[in-house]
Order: structure tokens, then C-alpha cells, then sequence
């Protein structure tokens, strides 16, 4: 089941919501959470419920003797609790990925059996959740709960549990237990919600097919194929994550919690460094607390940094998916925040903005063909395209066909809101309480018919699952 799906809006959050704020108190209240979120993630399959059962249940005890005995003791609970996690991760993620490439040391009698597990959906998600849980719990930011069943709403709940963002126990362990639902978080949080069903409905859906064109179906791409697709890939995965973490946030804050924000207008940065601190934001930031400063971050000299940071992103790209063409998008990354650590870095900050912004751009969207690429020679011929090596002949017909009015309308759209963000109000606006007013109740009939809009398209339009649902 997914945000953007007949079954979720017209059928799972209607009843959600009617039946979460029918009954009174938190306890109450979490039950329901519990409730649904349970039939949420047991919709793609039991054994997909059996392995979050294991996990909670063996996080839950890790967290316990964690949180007691003397230091040594609770340093070594908290390597098992996380060697266990990984060791998960590892076998339902990696380990065909393994195989094969161990395999190509190995002579063929010696061969090791190549088995792709099927994914446990947000199993990389989950796992982190419980990571930064153990370890803060470790580093006596937060108590080990005794309480399984906050534990257990803490990772199931369904709006962050299968893509995000990633939430730390201690910004929301006491809005667990404790919270207030009031008429003006419902409305921000709803609104936020509708904008963020919007980006992935109306924008990313609707260039996802120009981006599939030229990736999946176009061999050698030329110059302008190449370009067109790299540009609508970069938008659809921007609006599809970035429109699924606005969802995300949105329910919860209807629901009175807090979850932490995931973008800021990326597109719109003048560095690789600061573009991650825009682009999926508790991710990296949970990357910097939980290897990056541990490594040592910046405080043993330039190379320690540099072997540090592209420790990092080495481990992102693996992250993301069990494929070559993941890590060297980590290394791609990795090598320009080294890169502006040198003296590279210090001549951008004085560079034009424009010079910046293009260099940043030129960066990311070159990095994006690498983690879209099927594979490494599908990534070549993209590159050859970007620069021109595969021809410049006008487009195929599959290109023209994919390249609506409405295609080419989100495309339009779609890059200045990504680099600039949404408009803001008008400056001084609450001085004046009747235009306060006026805006205000302009602002609610544009998301009320955001909001039919993006009904209207999804009851008529096919399945378009989000993008890091497979991470």
C-alpha cells in the first residue's frame, strides 16, 4: 500500500483518521496507530510483518541490557545489537550481491550459490531507526523504555516506517506518551500532506515516464536524449522522495508528533557539502552522528577527513541498494566533498553564484546516472549522450510520445520550485488581520483543490509505486 494509491485515500486513511481522533486519550490514540500501521506494512505480505516482529522484539531486549551493567557489559550488548541488525540487513540486501562477486574470485567448482532474497519492505529504514535507538540509548541520551508497546509504535508507525524519514527515539520518545491534537496542527499537517500528494502525483509521476524512455528503452541515447532524461529523472526522484517525506510529516503532525524535515529546496545549493545538508537530511545526518564523528570526522588531520568521508559515502551508496553502480554514486559523491575541502573549496565560496550553482548542478545530475543506470554499461551510454559522443539527431519517436504537454509543463514548473521552493507569504502580513484572513482562506482552497486534483488523477491513472520503497 502506498500514500499515493486508491486503497490508502480513498479506504485506509479515511478510517484512520475517523477512528483515530474518535477515540480519547494518547493511549488510546496509540492503539489505533499501532492498529493500522500494522495492517499498513502486513499489506505487502505476512513474512514482511515477521521480520519487523524479530527485529522490534530483539532491539526491545538489546535496548534493556544496553541501558544496565557496567560500561564494558553495556559496550559489548551494544556491538551484538548492532552486528545483529547489520547481519540482517546484510543477508536479505546484500547477500546475492556477495555471492556474485565473490564468485569472480572463486574457481567455478568452488562457486557460491547466488540467492536474492526477497526485500522485507523498509528493512533499511527500520534498521536505522533501531541503530540510533541502541546507540543513543548506549551514549545516555535516552532511557531503554521498558514499555514494548511504545517500542513498537515507535518502529511501525506507518507513515515513516517504509520510506522515511528517518526518525531518532529521542525527538519523539515523549510525544509517544505524550501529546496534544489541536485544529491548527490537523490543518498544517493535512496541508503539508496535500503538497507533498501533489509533487509525487502531479510532477514526479508525470516525468517519470521521459525518464524511463531514455534509461530502459533508448539505446545510445544522443545529446538531447540524454539531457532530457538525466533532467526528468532528477526531478522525479526529488519530487517523488521529497513529496513522500511531505507526507509523511504532514500525518504526523496531524497526529501531534513531531517528525524531522528530509529536504530543502536541494537543487538550489552552491556546494556538494551543502547540498547534503538539503537532500534527505536525517539521513546524512544520521551518517555524520553515528559513523562520520565516531570515524573521527575532521579532527585527525586532511587525510583522516578524506578517508572518513568517503567511508561515509561508500556506505550511502551500499545503502541504497546492493549494485556497483550505487557505490561508485557514493564514491562520485564522496570524491567532490574531498575535493572541496581543498583549496578547490575555498576559491567556490568566492566563485559567482551562478558558477557555484552550475558546478553543483553539473555535479548531482551526473551523480543521478550513475544511481539510476540499470547497470554499468546502461551508465556509459548515458554518459557518451551527456557529451555528445552518441550523435545529436533529433529525438525518437518513443521520446516524442513520452514528451506530453503536461510532461513538458512539470518540467517547467517543476526545476524553479525545486531550486527555489514554494512561494512565501507576503512580508508583514500578520499586521494586517483581514488579508491575514483573505490568505488564509485562499491558501485552504488551493490545497482543497490540490487535494481533488490529486484524487481525480490517481482514480484514473496506474500503479506508480515510490521510488525508495525498494531502499
Amino acid at each position: 500500500m502506498i500514500f499515493s494509491s486508491v486503497t490508502f485515500l480513498y479506504y485506509f486513511l479515511p478510517a484512520f483518521l475517523i477512528c483515530y481522533f474518535a477515540v480519547p486519550g494518547v493511549r488510546a490514540k496509540n492503539f489505533v496507530l499501532l492498529a493500522f500501521s500494522l495492517v499498513f506494512y502486513g499489506w505487502g505480505g505476512f513474512a514482511n510483518v515477521a521480520v519487523l516482529a524479530v527485529s522490534i522484539l530483539m532491539n526491545y531486549a538489546m535496548a534493556m541490557a544496553i541501558g544496565r551493567g557496567t560500561p564494558r557489559h553495556r559496550l559489548r550488548m551494544l556491538s551484538l545489537a548492532v552486528a545483529l541488525n547489520l547481519a540482517g540487513l546484510i543477508v536479505f540486501k546484500y547477500s546475492g550481491f556477495l555471492a556474485e562477486n565473490i564468485n569472480l574470485l572463486l574457481p567455478e567448482a568452488l562457486a557460491l550459490p547466488v540467492v536474492h532474497l526477497p526485500l522485507p519492505l523498509g528493512i533499511s529504514f527500520f534498521t536505522f531507526h533501531a541503530i540510533s535507538y541502541l546507540v543513543d540509548v548506549y551514549r545516555g541520551r535516552v532511557r531503554a523504555n521498558g514499555r514494548l508497546e511504545e517500542i513498537v509504535i515507535y518502529i511501525t508507525m506507518f507513515p515513516q516506517l517504509v520510506a522515511g524519514p528517518i526518525v531518532r527515539y529521542s525527538t519523539i520518545s515523549r510525544r509517544i506518551h505524550d501529546r496534544r491534537t489541536t485544529i491548527g496542527r490537523v490543518s498544517a499537517g493535512l496541508r503539508i500532506f496535500v503538497i507533498g500528494l501533489s509533487w509525487k502525483v502531479l510532477i514526479a509521476d508525470e516525468v517519470a515516464p521521459l525518464a524511463s524512455v531514455v534509461f530502459d528503452q533508448t539505446s545510445q541515447p544522443g545529446f538531447i536524449a540524454a539531457w532530457l532524461g538525466v533532467l526528468a529523472y532528477a526531478l522525479q526522484i526529488y519530487f517523488d522522495f521529497g513529496g513522500y517525506s511531505n507526507m509523511a510529516i504532514g500525518l504526523a503532525l496531524a497526529m501531534g508528533l513531531k517528525f524531522p524535515r528530509n529536504f530543502r529546496t536541494p537543487y538550489g545549493s552552491q556546494s556538494i557539502t551543502d547540498f547534503w545538508r538539503r537532500w534527505h537530511m536525517s539521513l546524512s545526518s544520521w551518517f555524520r552522528d553515528y559513523v562520520y564523528i565516531p570515524l573521527g570526522g575532521n579532527r585527525r588531520g586532511h587525510l583522516h577527513t578524506a578517508l572518513n568521508l568517503w567511508t561515509v559515502f561508500l556506505l550511502c551508496g551500499l545503502w541504497h541498494g546492493a549494485s556497483w553502480t550505487f557505490v561508485i554514486w557514493g564514491a562520485h559523491h564522496g570524491a567532490f566533498l574531498v575535493l572541496e575541502r581543498t583549496a578547490f573549496g575555498r576559491w567556490l565560496k568566492r566563485a559567482p553564484v551562478v558558477i557555484a550553482h552550475a558546478y553543483t548542478l553539473l555535479v548531482v545530475l551526473t551523480g543521478w546516472v550513475w544511481f539510476r543506470a540499470n547497470d554499468l554499461a546502461n551508465a556509459a551510454d548515458m554518459f557518451a549522450g551527456l557529451a555528445g559522443l552518441n550523435g545529436f539527431e533529433a529525438p525518437t519517436t518513443g521520446l516524442l510520445q513520452a514528451l506530453q504537454p503536461l510532461t513538458i509543463a512539470m518540467m517547467i514548473l517543476g526545476w524553479p520550485l525545486a531550486m527555489f521552493g514554494l512561494p512565501r507569504p507576503p512580508r508583514g502580513l500578520a499586521a494586517h488581520p483581514g488579508r491575514l484572513k483573505a490568505y488564509a482562506l485562499g491558501d485552504s482552497i488551493a490545497a482543497l483543490a490540490l487535494f481533488i486534483l490529486c484524487v481525480i488523477t490517481v482514480g484514473a491513472a496506474a500503479y506508480s509505486p515510490f521510488l525508495y520503497f525498494r531502499f
